[in-house]
């Protein structure tokens, strides 16, 4: 029969039914033969359950019992591990006074310097050696002379003291304010005070003095020992942070670690590495310029970088190794643990500011924490990365920086569908956003209108005699102002099936030629490899953004030739963790930087880009009148009329002629166009309209008859052109 049971708590839920189960005891003999009903009483649910819970209490106890012994494993480890830190700073303390008293740190760096064979550093040594001994001897002949000062230093105090209580009593006696020997007796009885005080004093300190002496030179020792030791790794605890010091000694170990047989057998006869540059904090890091031993190249440790990293306990994207001054010098730059984690902050120029693009644009922070500026004159610049790594947010930048400079001409081109740019087309003179063909082809229209313009702007290179745009001649209304041009995706119209040779071709031409004439190009592509990016554009990219890439191919087509096998490898930027942080090349003086690339928002809720735009707009606003077409409320302005000369002329000359170098600064004040103009250029420009300014006595007079009669020649041609049958 079977027992029924309702469980209160269930409620409505099914009643709970135990089978028979034997007594309790009652146990199973070896080889006892059962019945099945006996079994199966013997293995109820019941029986089961009551099994399980027995199991999981041993298992309860057992896991208390194992985390009691790895908790008292874990405060002997500790204890261990502060006691052990403790004679490591004794012994620190030792190694310091016994190399100060035998000057051992000198003899090393002789005995290193001896061993790289470069004799100039074992004369430098040497020298520093003997200074350094000279004015030890010095001190120690002094030393006499010292103790003999401090004591009659003393004897004068005590007996100025004497004589400055008895002046004191003389005086209180002389006045009637007192009696001499009063005073004498107060002075006496304070220092009886005094005395008895120190001797009440003296034997409580005299028996607690040890321990706190103790006491401070053990947390001293300790401390010591933290950084000058190493606690071997079987002490480490769980709760011990695993990040190390970066100094001299770690830096060592690392490249010791790196077993390279010439460092090994530098470190194993004891000498010490050579440091033009002792390790010092350095923005969010610290650096360091290590010589390393004859034959080991900076190249070929900066080609372990990952290895150097675990050394100093750091992600390998936190550890810049580079080639310093010499082929053997490394340079070393080490980042804090986390330093990725700050970002680069909010883009500088957000709520205010202008930009002069011939000083370049803000861009980001280095991982030391100093603003990086991109450069753009004179430069072409190539972007990529995986999807979703921010390199469409990397061109936003530099255009919104080039959006602020009132001299400036944006164009953009987007052959897909997305929403990236689309906050760029009122300040853009010509704006694709589109994947279909017609969009291609319209970019491609605007390519062969770009390549006019290099050709265009040559010419006027050749004319004004100058062999790069400068900020002088981008200000004046010659036709020399910035272009900055993106080709945002790029290889997908590249690779286009109709029109991709075509655009392929116009921007190798437009890379090769376009960077001394004040043009400069973006193009950004998630693929740059040879069959979607032509090698001549990679080439002719003085600047490269690398995010995250896959591979060494697209890693040296962003960055250059042999970048990876350099270390300079945005390959171990580790995709969606380094979002937003790329390697560039040509920002600085440096092979390459690690940036963490500004964001600006476009999203409908938290549009950042717009008001830039904005203010760009007023910029140029306030400037007057500029020399390209402006896109407005979705329609293309037609560019304004270029001014006329001779008009202006007639406007600013009287009835006297005018030396040219005078006519230059009127015209100036009459049109912002005019500005920079000079004597000679307004004489060149003269005779481009056929009109020649003769020398009177190296003057150069302008004579308004004559501008006036050219004025109405031109004219009288302007109405005929227009008589003519059409």
């Amino acid at each position: 029969m079977s027992t029924t049971e309702t469980n209160p708590a269930a409620g409505e839920l099914a009643t709970v039914h135990h089978l028979p189960v034997p007594e309790s005891g009652e146990a199973i003999e070896p080889d006892e033969i059962l019945t099945a009903e006996e079994y199966a009483a013997r293995t109820s649910q019941k029986a089961r359950a009551i099994a399980r819970y027995e199991g999981y209490r041993r298992d309860v106890v057992l896991a208390a019992t194992v985390a009691k012994k790895a908790a008292t494993h874990e405060k002997t480890k500790a204890a261990l591990n502060h006691g052990l830190t403790v004679i490591q700073g004794l012994d620190s303390w030792r190694g310091r006074a016994w190399d100060a008293s035998t000057m051992g740190v000198y003899r090393r760096q002789i005995k290193a310097a001896e061993a790289m064979g470069d004799q100039t550093l074992v004369a430098d040594w040497l020298e520093r050696k003997a200074r350094v001994q000279d004015a030890r001897h010095r001190r120690l002949m002094d030393l006499p002379k010292l103790l003999i000062g401090l004591v009659k230093a003393g004897v004068i105090g005590l007996a100025a003291l004497v004589v400055i209580v008895l002046l004191i009593g003389l005086l209180v006696q002389l006045s009637g304010a007192g009696e001499f020997t009063r005073v004498v007796g107060g002075v006496m009885d304070a220092l009886r005070f005094i005395f008895t005080a120190i001797a009440w004093a003296w034997t409580p300190l005299a028996l607690v003095a040890p321990y706190v002496i103790s006491v401070g030179v053990a947390l001293a020792a300790w401390r010591e020992g933290r950084q000058r030791g190493k606690v071997p790794g079987w002490l480490a605890t769980s709760t011990q942070d695993s990040d190390v010091a970066i100094d001299e000694t770690t830096i060592a170990q690392a490249l010791g670690a790196l077993r390279i047989p010439q460092i090994t057998n530098y470190l194993k006869e004891g000498l010490p590495m050579q440091y033009l540059t002792p390790a010092r904090r350095d923005g969010r890091g610290t650096h360091a310029v290590v010589r390393l031993p004859a034959g080991v190249t900076a190249e070929k440790v900066a080609r372990r970088r990952a290895d150097l990293a675990t050394g100093l306990h750091r992600l390998s994207k936190e550890v810049w190794p580079t080639t310093g001054s010499e082929a053997g010098i490394l340079d070393l730059w080490v980042a804090d643990k986390g330093a990725l984690a700050e970002g680069a902050g909010d883009y500088p120029l957000l709520d205010e500011g202008t930009v002069d693009v011939f000083r370049g644009v803000p861009f980001g922070r280095t991982l030391r924490g100093e603003p990086m500026m991109a450069p753009l004159l004179e430069r072409n610049t190539i972007c990529g990365g995986m999807p979703g790594q921010g390199k469409s947010s990397a061109a936003r930048v530099i255009m919104a920086g080039a959006a602020l400079d009132p001299t400036a001409e944006l164009r953009i081109w987007v052959p897909d569908a997305n929403f990236d740019f689309e906050v760029f087309a009122p300040r853009c003179s010509r704006y694709v956003m589109g994947a279909e063909d017609d969009k291609i082809a319209q970019i491609l229209a605007d390519l062969r209108e770009l390549h006019a313009e290099v050709q265009r702007r040559g010419d006027l290179l050749v004319k004004h005699e100058i062999p790069a745009v400068t900020r002088e001649y981008a200000s004046k209304n010659v036709g020399l102002h910035p272009i900055f041009c993106l080709l945002e995706e790029a290889h997908v119209a590249i690779q286009h099936k109709k029109y991709g040779d075509d655009i392929a071709q116009l921007l190798v031409d437009i890379v090769r030629l376009g960077r001394k004439r004040a043009i400069h190009l973006i193009v950004s592509t998630q693929a740059p490899t040879k069959d979607s990016m032509p090698r001549d554009v990679t080439r002719n990219c003085s600047n490269g953004i690398a995010f995250a890439v896959g591979d060494h191919v697209a890693n040296d087509a962003l960055l250059g030739q042999g970048a990876y096998s350099a270390g300079h490898r945005a390959t171990e930027l580790i995709p969606g963790t380094d979002k937003g942080t790329a390697v560039v090349k040509g920002f600085s003086g440096e092979r390459s930087e690690i940036v963490q690339v500004y964001f600006l928002d476009v999203s409908k809720d938290h549009d950042q880009v717009t008001p830039i735009i904005e203010r760009g707009l007023a910029a140029i606003a306030k400037r007057g009148r500029v020399p390209w077409s402006t896109r407005a409320n979705g329609e293309l302005e037609a560019p304004p009329a270029p001014r006329n000369l001779l008009e202006d002329l007639d406007e600013v000359l009287g009835d006297e002629s005018v030396p040219a170098a005078k006519v230059a600064p009127l015209l100036i004040a009459l049109a912002t166009e005019y500005s920079g103009l000079t004597g000679k250029q307004l004489c060149a420009d003269l005779a481009a309209v056929g009109v020649k300014v003769p020398s009177s006595q190296n003057r150069w007079l302008v004579d308004p008859v004559t501008i006036r009669e050219a004025l109405a020649g031109q004219a009288t041609a302007d109405l005929d052109e227009d008589n003519q049958p059409g």
